[in-house]
């Protein structure tokens, strides 16, 4: 395996999330919700670009929810993750997003995150 076959799933990446990038921002009204997925973790947060300014933000690490992560499967986990951001979103009176998957393929813990999100009430 060479360098260039190491580099270029990373490249499309990149590519596909500059190219969504251009398309969507987020509002006060109407934040964007990034997802970023490592390995272990799922982290989301709400962010408000006109200001360039994080409204809310959740992810597998939060203490308010470690309990219910325990001995969940990571789309489990992520699904969790999404219900509670839609709790703080719906507290801060916001019930329509636009959701950035970060150049991401729709599916496995990013569709999972998305279900929790409208599950909580969230509209997108």
């Amino acid at each position: 395996m060479n360098l260039r076959e190491i580099l270029l799933p990373k490249k499309r990446l990149l590519r596909r999330k500059i190219r969504i990038r251009k398309k969507i921002s987020g509002t006060p009204e109407r934040p964007r919700v990034s997802v970023y997925r490592s390995l272990k973790h799922i982290y989301a947060q709400a962010i408000d670009d006109t200001k360039a300014h994080t409204i809310a933000s959740c992810s597998t690490l939060c203490k308010e929810i470690a309990e219910q992560l325990k001995s969940k499967k990571k789309s489990e986990q992520a699904r969790i993750v999404g219900e509670h951001l839609a709790q703080k979103l719906l507290s801060l009176g916001i019930k329509k997003i636009v959701f950035d998957r970060n150049g991401r393929k729709y599916g496995g813990r990013i569709k999972s995150l998305a279900d929790g999100l409208r599950a909580g009430g969230i509209e997108f």
